[in-house]
């Protein structure tokens, strides 16, 4: 992924209306770190994950087994969380720039395509994490105290079930950065020309005003009198 599309300083110096129009792409950096995080956790439990198990597959340190799971799952989690937090925004800006042509050919098509289950993942990831919001609530409001004793647990339920959309967003994550990448840089080409137009023109305006008004046109010899009649010999 390029830093440019994304450099506050770029952002600074663009007109408001433009600002205000690529918002979105201040996310994109947080959204790379996630999906590279997702799938660093993935990573570093296939990595280990067969040293738990025999040559059939089958788990013969089962508690090591589990734990580096959690890890995992835990790991995996918060990077998630990141796409909740940021990853709507992005989606929206993107699904406004791209053209219908981008989705055909041109560099971000493949990737606008994979787009296209981002949006289930992304709510049934919210789904989960609004039920486990629900759940630290009751457990605050009918049993005082118990929240020491559980959430340890809640939480680790809840990574587990979750590790299904972090998997997904491990593959949907890259496709969405490069695509919004993509759409910010072009925009920016895309501004930048017409704001260099701009600049020419009222340089050539300015040139013109300059120069001062066009001298007169010389005046129009004045037309020929009537003919003089001939002397008589």
């Amino acid at each position: 992924m390029s830093a440019s599309p994304s450099s506050p300083g770029l952002a600074e110096n663009r007109p408001p209306a433009a600002t205000d129009r690529l918002a979105w792409r201040r996310h994109i950096p947080a959204l790379a770190s996630a999906a590279a995080g997702i799938r660093q956790a993935s990573d570093a439990w296939d990595a280990v994950s067969d040293s738990f198990c025999d040559s059939d597959g089958w788990p013969v340190d089962e508690q090591g087994y589990e734990d580096g799971k959690v890890k995992r799952d835990a790991e995996a989690w918060k990077h998630v969380e990141v796409f909740l937090a940021h990853g709507p925004e992005v989606l929206a800006g993107v699904r406004a720039a791209a053209r219908d042509a981008d989705y055909v050919e041109g560099p971000a098509s493949e990737d606008l395509r994979q787009l296209r289950g981002i949006d289930t993942t992304l709510e049934r990831a919210g789904q989960l994490r609004r039920e486990w919001d629900q759940i630290m609530a009751l457990m605050d409001a009918s049993l005082p105290g118990s929240r020491k004793l559980y959430e340890s647990q809640a939480e680790e339920n809840r990574n587990a079930d979750g590790w299904n959309y972090a998997d997904e967003l491990s593959i949907h994550g890259p496709a969405l950065v490069r695509a919004a990448d993509f759409l910010a840089g072009r925009a920016d080409r895309e501004q930048s020309s017409r704001a260099e137009q701009v600049r020419v023109a009222l340089a050539r305006s300015t040139s013109d005003y300059r120069r001062g008004p066009l001298p007169a046109s010389p005046p129009a010899p004045p037309a020929p009198g009537p003919p003089v009649p001939g002397r008589s010999r």
